[in-house]
């Protein structure tokens, strides 16, 4: 499923489980957002229509929001589904902030556990409850396979970031999901968790990759929060989690020996349809879809073009 372009002056191209970053000379990438889909770490087998798009744009919009907090690798979005950046230096791990008892941390917690990468939780929580405050648990990333939970501790012994780099980066975490989570409330939803991911380049920290999008990011919607969490009902959210649920419903979790369940034309489109859901209920803009007739000659000509005036 992977689609390979060519872009001026290319040097490499790595593929992740859905961007592929294209080093251009050495200091600029492309990062072109493609339509696969992951989950458990595994690459699903079917294209999600548009997805792409939709985190490509929502990335530009939250990056260009956020760049008075934190300085970001964006020089440009030539297409909807492609940007061209800086080349930075990333630190090894995710940073993940949690509001709220969701997700894998609820699961965690679940079986038994109160410590949550060297972060004690308190008792009595329930599945979706909002923390006493955001708390940091971060992972590895890493290039093949599972992320794995890491502390704060870890990191800086692991020399995956000093503890000057760290503590940098921590605040910048702290700071970009208060914002998010006030951007959220002006539509209507809870920022439930996110991660970022930062690089250095020149002794500066800058923020890389996607932020609050539906493949980084948990929303709830705020309209009956409170109501369904005294019900013990689920809640209403626009999230890969629904994603999740449905695979683990049918037997699937990323173990070795499980196979992903067959993914119908219905599920796909109701995949497609949360995506751009989501874009228009945290930007408050109108989804356009782009022409895909022939996307790789749309993305190649508008990046390279793009490319001759760096």
């Amino acid at each position: 499923m992977i689609q390979t372009f060519h872009f001026t002056n290319q040097q490499s191209v790595y593929n992740g489980k859905v961007r592929d970053v294209y080093s251009i000379g050495n200091k600029h990438l492309v990062m072109v957002v493609s339509d696969r889909v992951s989950a458990f770490d595994v690459v699903l087998p079917r294209l999600i229509p548009y997805k792409g798009q939709v985190l490509n744009q929502m990335a530009a919009y939250f990056l260009d929001a956020t760049k008075h907090i934190v300085p970001n690798w964006v020089l440009a979005v030539p297409d909807a589904n492609a940007t061209v950046g800086l080349r930075c230096k990333p630190f090894k791990i995710e940073m993940v902030v949690r509001g709220y008892l969701a997700g894998h941390a609820a699961r965690v917690y679940k079986s038994g556990l109160r410590t949550i990468c060297g972060v004690a939780l308190p008792d009595g929580l329930r599945e979706n409850d909002r923390l006493p405050n955001p708390i940091i648990t971060p992972t590895t990333k890493a290039d093949a396979g599972h992320d794995a939970d890491i502390s704060k501790d870890e990191i800086i012994a692991k020399g995956l970031a000093s503890k000057d780099e760290y503590e940098q980066v921590e605040n910048y975490t702290l700071a970009l999901y208060e914002h998010g989570v006030k951007m959220a409330a002006q539509k209507g939803l809870l920022l439930v968790d996110t991660k970022y991911e930062f690089g250095s380049l020149d002794d500066k920290i800058l923020l890389m990759d996607e932020i609050h999008t539906p493949d980084s990011s948990r929303y709830f919607y705020a309209d009956g929060y409170e109501q369904r969490q005294m019900a013990g009902h689920a809640q209403k959210q626009l999230s890969k989690e629904f994603l999740r649920q449905w695979l683990i419903q049918n037997g699937f979790q990323g173990l070795e020996g499980q196979q992903v369940p067959l993914m119908t034309d219905e599920i796909v489109n109701e995949i497609s349809n949360r995506y751009i859901e989501l874009y228009e209920s945290i930007t408050g803009l109108q989804f356009v879809k782009a022409d895909n007739t022939n996307m790789q000659l749309r993305i190649e000509s508008a990046v390279n073009k793009y490319l001759a005036c760096l």
